[in-house]
């Protein structure tokens, strides 16, 4: 997912060219925007935490890029290209490293397991979608 801080960058373009560039092949991709009840089910295991409100307001406040990849290790692989959540940890040529501001504004959501890449594709595409 690229988030809304990234779209308003105008950084879609630059991620893509990096996520393909890298090997991913996009098999489902829509330009949407999330709604409030949208954003507390997709994060609703953070739902606890205390940053979960401001979570919600910033993935609802503009539009995002939905997609799901493929590539052998994709998980884990995609993991690598995006970087460390708080992008001054990120390596040095990674998504998050080259577009994200900060820890919460972090430019791109990637999935954590295969199980959950799967969830999360699941959310936001149909299977008619998916090709």
């Amino acid at each position: 997912m690229i988030k809304p801080d990234a779209v308003e960058n105008g950084y879609i373009g630059a991620i893509l060219d990096k996520i393909t560039a890298a090997g991913f092949r996009i098999v489902a991709m829509k330009y949407t925007q999330l709604s409030t009840r949208d954003a507390e089910i997709f994060y609703a295991i953070h739902k606890e935490r205390p940053f979960f409100g401001e979570l919600v307001e910033f993935m609802t406040r503009g539009p995002i890029v939905v997609a799901i990849l493929e590539k052998d290790n994709a998980v884990d692989d995609f993991r690598a290209l995006i970087g460390a959540t708080n992008p001054e940890e990120a390596a040095e040529g990674t998504i998050r490293k080259l577009y994200a501001a900060s820890i919460g504004e972090n430019a791109v959501h990637g999935s954590d397991s295969d199980e959950n890449a799967a969830i999360e594709g699941a959310f936001h595409f149909s299977g008619r979608e998916i090709y």
